[in-house]
């Protein structure tokens, strides 16, 4: 079983989150004051059946991890899914790439 933690930011220093399974909310809590709190959160609420979960931050994943490598590396986690969401939403502001249509 892999989850997905949705990560939103909804003040300066406030984000939400909630555990996924499958398009179904399990579990999630908000106004935590940063993006790692919120994965350290959704890692320590699963229970033993997840092997993994995939990290999506304003609604994009920016990959899927193993248990443990959530437990051990929740600060570059966070810096990933941040410089990923960063990267995606500079190119969707800079209009469409060059072949689209």
């Amino acid at each position: 079983m892999i989850v997905r933690f949705n990560i939103d930011q909804v003040g300066e220093d406030q984000f939400d989150y909630r555990v996924s399974y499958e398009g179904e909310d399990l579990y999630g809590d908000e106004g935590l004051g940063s993006l790692e709190a919120c994965i350290v959160a959704a890692t320590e609420g699963l229970g033993s059946e997840p092997v993994g979960a995939e990290i999506a931050y304003r609604g994009v994943i920016s990959g899927t991890y193993p248990l443990a490598t959530l437990a051990l590396a929740s600060s570059q986690l966070a810096e990933h899914a941040l410089n990923t969401t960063t990267a995606i939403e500079e190119v969707y502001k800079s209009g469409p790439v060059e072949g689209e249509h």
